[in-house]
């Protein structure tokens, strides 16, 4: 049985982006074999794939977090709704919304025939952010998982953390120049860092800190926010 220490702990934050990329290969391998389905059924299996590789984790904390400020109450009443194992009509809606979002982005960048490695980067790029919310943003309680991991952890964790994908990304410029530049990689990097910022700033002001729910809704939120940012940007070079 692995003892559960600080330094494990922190082992375990700089691993994040490299699930992402994991999960990110798993995505693009799939998405290489299903290219002769219909656009909208390859968009579909590899939604279904991205909730599956997740288990869901992460959006039973944008369910929680859309019911807590969807009631609009006083900060210790959406702590309790937090809490509450029931979902309410905003956490519905919110998963609705997201996954249809995500659904028709995925399916907007395959009719755009866009770069494999777009789709390897997300994934890891949200979960770097996640990193960085637990490293810039101090836990709302003295409890719970987000204060848990934040203990030990600091600024060069998320440096240890982005080197699996600075290789990555360093070996797609490299081997694939044309399905993506510098200056999109760029572009891609500030986005998840404005997202990240505006996040935390949301975060602390609704609930003075973060916690586990809210990582999970900033990795979901921000895997939909680069998927808007880079479906764009790949219509926007190649229309």
């Amino acid at each position: 049985m692995i003892d559960w220490n600080g330094a494990n702990r922190r082992w375990a934050a700089r691993c994040y982006p490299l699930v992402g990329l994991l999960i990110g290969v798993l995505l693009a391998v799939v998405a290489a074999m299903t290219s002769a389905l219909p656009t909208s059924i390859q968009a579909l299996v590899l939604l279904t794939l991205w909730v599956a590789l997740s288990g869901g984790l992460h959006l039973d904390g944008v369910m929680d977090l859309a019911d807590a400020l969807g009631s609009n109450a006083p900060l210790e009443r959406r702590w309790q709704i937090m809490k509450d194992p029931q979902v309410g009509s905003f956490g519905v809606l919110a998963l609705v919304f997201l996954l249809a979002w995500k659904a028709v982005l995925l399916w907007w960048w395959l009719t755009t025939d866009g770069a494999l490695l777009w789709l390897v980067v997300v994934p890891a790029l949200a979960r770097a952010g996640a990193v960085a919310l637990l490293i810039g943003v101090p836990a709302a309680r003295p409890e719970g998982l987000a204060h848990s991991w934040q203990q030990g952890l600091g600024w060069r964790d998320l440096t240890l953390a982005l080197v699996p994908l600075l290789v990555v990304v360093s070996a797609g410029l490299l081997l694939a120049p044309g399905g993506t530049s510098v200056a999109g990689m760029v572009g891609v990097l500030l986005a998840t860092g404005g997202f990240t910022w505006v996040f935390a700033q949301g975060m602390i002001r609704a609930f003075h800190g973060i916690n586990g729910d809210m990582l999970g809704s900033a990795i979901e939120g921000g895997e939909l926010w680069l998927l808007m940012c880079v479906s764009s940007w790949w219509w926007f070079v190649t229309g």
